[in-house]
């Protein structure tokens, strides 16, 4: 029974393996890719609504003036366009490519709040009304607004044949037909010349056109038919963006842009490259590096990692993620921690076949996966927190980084403990069972063998640890101080502009062109030798050709691939929520930690991981690397990857510690620590080719995200031993009891792939 048992546990396996890699071919086959702006080239204009004297702008409100919007896009003729709610009062609007956004914004943008009015006669008390300049540029005062621009049926712009300019015929539907009659019977009936004889049609609060009643209207008759005309002296361009803004319906509420965001497709072409040909070198990379070390079973880890990367490509492809820059680093760099889970069941293979128990190939393999499953589940959980919180407070791209993160977590659970599983038992039968060297899981290793001659004692003075771990931190942290930070335009507002040039551009001369056209305060950063990025305040479209003018002077032609626009207040609230991210991190690792383990070791875990964001915000500050939302998911991966190094560390404490109960804890944490170093370095070496490829082939912000990763992979790697080991036994000598169970530990019974008791 127990043998049959384990045999319907494979089949299953096997069964969902199927469905799984049939269900990823098929989406592989049939379903596009949906990518962002950053990869295909356009712009994306970021809309905020505001309160007006009459309507608050809340999730309802937004909701209608989405549909307005829409219309109004729909009305550009943009191919593919998104527009989507975000929070209650923030509306997201993409178009492909858009690469002059002049038109679109003035289009979108305007509120077009169209309303008619009664002119009071001069010397009439004014009351709720305004004062407003007409085309003839003298003051009226005007009554309230008879009927707004919803009753408007239809707008057509049309040549004035008695005026010879161009003028805009509005038709009225229902009750706003009878409305407008009785504005303009009540305006007969002052005598021709009289302020009063004449109807103002106000847009945006702000009189277009005020003409006087005909003199063969009737007094209380009016203008019947429902119909009208807006004079103005338009031109014909003039005529049709108001027929257009006028046909789209005006927007419940004004809005105000708060981001714009423009890049030109050859840069996305660069960011695919270079992703494209880092995920190839990191992966091959990778795959000769587990059968140097693993030999055929680092062929089934190659075959398993294949899988990883289709199955995640055809998730994200499935729940309709748009693909986005950091999303697609985040996704390469999912390819080489995936190996993590892998190296942690080969190595626990190899302790357990030649350290431990010995006995038969695949139990061993049985028992490393169960052996593994404490540290692999931790592990992934903390990452998932990690991911949320990005999905939860960040925005943009940023947040399609935490989705294309959490896939990978997901993903990367089943191929190790379903699909890797499934090949194990397949293979390490037969030939190789009666050849168990064949595997690559039945000898040590040199790291093993190097580790085995260490002694674990090496953590017993642990404050001479931290003490230079603390000169370390000091020696980064001097970097925010005397550096300061360079906060990307996301946290502080403003406007980045970056060119492609014809020449070599020198960033010195670059500096002074655009300081003398009127910019001393702007930031130079180049990217390569004819890319440059230029960073102000928040400036209108005249100031950014005279910037693009200034460049061009210097370097050659100026082509502009990317802009990106962001308000004061929405740089704050990013600002803001960097800062909650980081803090919650913290506090949901540390909460997780000490319920999954213990407070002590939760501690500590946190205390090493606020090492590392302090090491590499310095080392960031020193080299003068723009902190912007992209650095940002850099570092909540970092926690993330940090925090699973301690766990691994952490679970095999946990172990030893249940096992050796009379031992000092320095001695348990040393050892624990020697034991799961070839796991460590394993997965560092894996996870290093694929950000070592990104950093070597990536541009801009993409090589700073690898490098925001490496510094975060060595430092999490380190810091696990020189700062959350020796706090975890600092704080084991204060408070007695870090990772002791609560009571005294029993062999787990379980039932490997034969059916045997392990």
């Amino acid at each position: 029974m127990p043998r049959e048992t384990a045999r319907r546990g494979m089949t299953g396996r096997a069964v969902v393996s199927l469905v799984v890699l049939a269900a990823t071919v098929y989406l592989l086959l049939t379903t596009a890719p949906r990518l962002g702006l950053d990869l295909r080239g356009g712009t994306q204009i970021v809309l905020e609504t505001k309160d007006s004297p009459t309507v608050t702008a809340d999730a309802e409100t937004t909701d209608r003036t989405l549909e307005v919007l829409r219309r109004r896009v729909d009305a550009l003729g943009v191919a593919e366009p998104m527009l989507a709610r975000s929070g209650d009062n923030r509306i997201i609007v993409e178009l492909p490519g858009v690469r002059d956004p002049r038109e679109a914004v003035e289009v979108i943008g305007r509120t077009a709040q169209l309303s008619f009015h009664p002119v009071l006669a001069a010397g009439a008390a004014p009351g709720d009304s305004r004062v407003l300049d007409d085309e003839s540029g003298q003051p009226i005062t005007l009554g309230p607004a008879a009927l707004t621009g919803e009753g408007v049926d239809e707008a057509l712009s049309s040549i004035d044949s008695q005026g010879g300019g161009w003028l805009v015929s509005v038709d009225f539907k229902g009750d706003s037909g009878r409305a407008w009659e009785r504005l303009t019977g009540q305006a007969a009936c002052s005598p021709p010349g009289d302020p009063a004889r004449r109807v103002a049609i106000a847009l945006d609060d702000k009189v277009i056109s005020s003409p006087q009643v005909s003199p063969q209207v009737a007094c209380g008759v009016g203008i019947v038919g429902g119909s009208t005309q807006i004079t103005g002296r338009f031109s014909p361009a003039e005529a049709k963006d108001l027929a257009l803004l006028i046909n789209a319906g005006a927007l419940p509420t004004p809005v105000e842009i708060i981001e714009q965001r423009t890049v030109g497709p050859t840069l996305g072409a660069a960011a695919i490259d270079a992703s494209a040909r880092a995920a190839v070198i990191g992966l091959a990379l990778t795959a000769l590096f587990l059968l140097a070390v693993y030999r055929l079973a680092g062929l089934i880890a190659v075959g398993a990692l294949v899988a990883y990367a289709a199955v995640s490509y055809a998730a994200l492809l499935a729940v309709g993620a748009t693909l986005t820059l950091p999303g697609l680093a985040g996704f390469v760099l999912a390819i080489g921690m995936a190996v993590d889970a892998t190296v942690l069941v080969f190595e626990r293979a190899r302790e357990e076949h030649s350290v431990k128990r010995g006995g038969t190939l695949p139990r061993s393999v049985s028992r490393g996966f169960s052996g593994a499953l404490s540290a692999i589940v931790d592990s992934n959980v903390t990452t998932l927190l990690a991911a949320g919180l990005l999905f939860w407070l960040a925005s943009g791209p940023v947040r399609g980084f935490g989705v294309t993160l959490s896939i990978g977590v997901v993903v990367a659970l089943f191929i190790s403990l379903v699909l890797t599983r499934l090949l194990l038992h397949l293979t390490m039968r037969g030939v190789v069972a009666r050849r168990p060297r064949l595997s690559g899981l039945t000898h040590e290793g040199r790291v093993r063998r190097w580790v085995n001659r260490r002694d674990p004692e090496f953590l017993g003075k642990p404050r001479r640890w931290l003490m230079v771990a603390g000169a370390i931190v000091i020696a980064a942290i001097a970097g925010l101080f005397v550096a300061g930070p360079n906060l990307g335009v996301e946290f502080t507002g403003g406007r980045v502009i970056e060119y492609s040039t014809s020449a070599p551009a020198d960033v010195e001369r670059v500096r002074d062109a655009v300081s003398d056209a009127g910019f001393p305060r702007a930031v130079m950063q180049m990217s390569g030798e004819q890319d440059i990025s230029v960073r102000t305040e928040p400036i209108d479209e005249d100031a950014t050709e005279r910037i693009r003018t200034a460049v061009a002077g210097v370097a050659g032609d100026a082509t502009e691939i990317r802009d990106e626009q962001i308000g004061p207040s929405l740089g704050a609230e990013l600002r803001t929520k960097a800062v909650i991210a980081l803090g919650l991190a913290v506090l949901a690792q540390l909460i997780y930690l000490a319920v999954r383990f213990d407070w002590r070791l939760g501690l500590a875990t946190v205390a090493a991981l606020a090492q590392d964001v302090l090491i590499i915000l310095g080392i960031f500050a020193w080299l003068g690397k723009s902190m912007d939302g992209v650095f940002l998911a850099a570092l909540l991966t970092v926690i993330g990857y940090s925090v699973n190094d301690s766990v691994v560390v952490f679970d095999r404490v946990r172990e030893v510690r249940g096992q050796r109960r009379k031992e000092p804890f320095s001695r348990v944490v040393g050892t624990a620590v020697l034991q799961t170093l070839p796991r460590t370095i394993n997965t560092g070496i894996g996870v290093l080719f694929v950000l070592g490829a990104l950093l070597v082939l990536g541009d801009g912000s993409l090589a700073d995200f690898a490098l925001a990763l490496l510094l975060g992979l060595v430092a999490g790697t380190v810091s696990t031993v020189a700062t959350a080991g020796p706090v975890a036994i600092l704080l084991d000598k204060r408070w007695p009891g870090a990772g002791r169970p609560a009571r005294k530990a029993s062999p787990t019974r379980q039932r490997d792939d034969n059916g045997a008791v392990v």
